[in-house]
């Protein structure tokens, strides 16, 4: 059945050849690649507690999305059933195994964490963010690169985590004395994750003497977003222990902070072939997404924080 969806989303695409595909495209893109950086700004100029609601979501959403992908490890669709013939360059963007969808995950939790922390203030942002949810999800049916369930369970994982950390930061509120004890748990939560998935196995299946998936560039994403969790524990500790910014939408923060911030956000980005060469193609994405992690939490914060001292004097 979930083939059968797909390929009447196939015949929908080309019934209308393929106008919608672009912009299915840039959808699904943007939740992987720019996100992010939309609750960054929302942690460094706009609401602290917001912003660390939102990246304390997504960093424990994508690491428990891995460790599932890289359990199942279900093939995609196109690998199932040659009838299915992903849009555009989906093929060649949708790395990795199928269920549950990254893509959806990541969505969920940054648009749906925007929705839980917006939905009693400005209530079109939220319905906004929760339709965005939708056509993500929707974009990897359309693309013909996820099966409908792959969906589902990645809007579920999201809205359980979202749940489960909305309920840890108001139990943190009343014992902020316990949250470096989360935080080490965090830590070894990653460790045991990053062992899981180097030591699990795989499927070794072959189709004319090719192998279908290799485990072995897979476990990238598993690294990468481990890096990601990690990245946000470690950084927690240090902003919390010596930073201890205020997130301020002033002048100074605006046009100094948030411009330099991106900035360096994708310079760091860039450093990530040169660390997969220097550490190999896995210890290179945990060490890539772990420093995107820590300069959004920590570094960038120390120099709003030092922006807004100067702005003062």
């Amino acid at each position: 059945m979930d083939i059968a969806y797909l390929l009447w989303w196939q015949d929908f695409r080309n019934a209308i050849g393929d106008a919608l595909t672009p912009f299915m495209e840039a959808v699904s893109l943007f939740a992987v690649t720019y996100l992010v950086i939309i609750a960054a700004l929302i942690y460094w100029c706009i609401n602290k507690r917001s912003g660390l609601y939102i990246l304390a979501s997504n960093s424990i959403g994508v690491v428990f999305n891995a460790v599932l992908k890289l359990t199942v490890c279900a093939y995609r669709p196109w690998i199932r059933d040659p009838r299915i013939v992903p849009a555009g360059d989906a093929i060649t963007t949708a790395t990795g195994y199928s269920f549950p969808s990254g893509h959806t995950t990541k969505a969920t939790m940054i648009y749906g964490g925007i929705a839980v922390t917006t939905w009693k203030k400005i209530k079109w942002i939220a319905i906004a963010c929760i339709t965005l949810i939708a056509i993500t999800g929707i974009s990897r049916n359309y693309l013909g690169v996820h099966t409908p369930q792959d969906v589902i369970v990645a809007l579920l994982n999201g809205t359980v985590f979202l749940f489960v950390m909305h309920k840890l930061f108001s139990y943190l509120e009343k014992h902020p004395d316990k949250e470096n004890y989360f935080l080490i748990a965090g830590v070894i939560i990653g460790i045991i994750a990053i062992c899981y998935v180097t030591f699990k196995p795989y499927p070794m299946d072959y189709l004319d003497g090719k192998l279908l998936v290799d485990p072995q560039k897979m476990m990238k994403d598993g690294y990468g977003d481990t890096g990601t969790f990690v990245g946000f524990c470690v950084g927690r500790f240090i902003e919390k222990t010596w930073i201890k910014f205020e997130s301020k939408l002033t002048k100074e923060t605006l046009a100094t902070g948030l411009t330099g911030g991106l900035i360096l956000y994708f310079l760091i980005q860039l450093l990530g072939s040169p660390l997969k060469s220097a550490l190999g193609l896995h210890w290179g994405s945990f060490a890539n997404t772990f420093l995107l992690m820590l300069f959004i939490i920590a570094l960038w914060p120390a120099v709003l924080k030092f922006i807004q001292k100067h702005a003062k004097s």
